[in-house]
């Protein structure tokens, strides 16, 4: 989760500034917030989220100490591909996340008929990525979903009405399934070659290769 740090310098009764940080990972902002408080100028120092709640530093740290052995700081990639004449389509997603103090990274794709459109494929494999978060037990928590699918993510961020009644669904279906595991989702848009790895697991999907993986992420 990120976070702004809220702090009010006081140097005399007269004499208080608020100060706002940037959106930096909360984990970092409770060791900038505890420095802050030694320095002995520090009136109160908060945490601001992206919903605008305010937490203190021990609410903060009781929030990280609970999340630990759970996935979090999470971000998903999707992609699919669709084949016109078989009606088929290649679904990939790559979910990045931190448990237990280490960092790790699953990749699935899978294989699925009967779809319409490289549209369809691609709400598809958002929605088998949601079910990967729901199968890790990902809960009451942000995600970045990162996409190369204008479509979807202008949809999903009621950019665009959806208009056609499959993709429509697909978008119900996705934001059901998001409200149920309580995960506040935060879409980027990016381009194709920022999109590499899900891309690549659509196209070895379509072309028969099964990958289901999950390894640690050493830095």
């Amino acid at each position: 989760m990120k976070v702004r740090i809220e702090w009010i310098y006081s140097k005399s009764k007269s004499a208080e500034i608020t100060f706002h940080s940037e959106e930096i990972e909360a984990s970092q902002a409770v060791g900038i917030a505890e420095d802050l408080v030694r320095t002995g100028r520090t009136k109160s120092v908060v945490f601001v989220d992206q919903f605008d709640s305010k937490w203190t530093i021990k609410e903060m740290k009781g929030y990280l100490k609970g999340i630990e052995t759970e996935p979090h700081n999470i971000i998903v990639y999707f992609d699919g591909g669709y084949d016109r004449p078989t009606n088929s389509a290649g679904l990939g997603c790559v979910i990045y996340y931190d448990q237990n103090g280490k960092s790790y990274r699953l990749r699935k794709n899978a294989f699925v008929e009967h779809l319409k459109s490289n549209n369809e494929a691609e709400y598809a494999a958002l929605y088998m990525a949601v079910q990967e978060l729901a199968y890790l037990n990902v809960h009451h928590l942000p995600v970045r979903i990162i996409g190369d699918s204008r479509v979807v993510i202008n949809h999903l961020t009621e950019e665009w009405p959806a208009i056609e009644k499959d993709l429509s669904d697909w978008a119900d279906k996705i934001e059901a399934k998001m409200e149920e595991l309580s995960i506040y989702p935060d879409y980027y848009l990016v381009n194709r070659n920022a999109n590499k790895e899900a891309d690549r697991l659509a196209t070895q999907a379509l072309e028969g290769i099964e990958i289901e993986a999950t390894i640690e992420v050493v830095t």
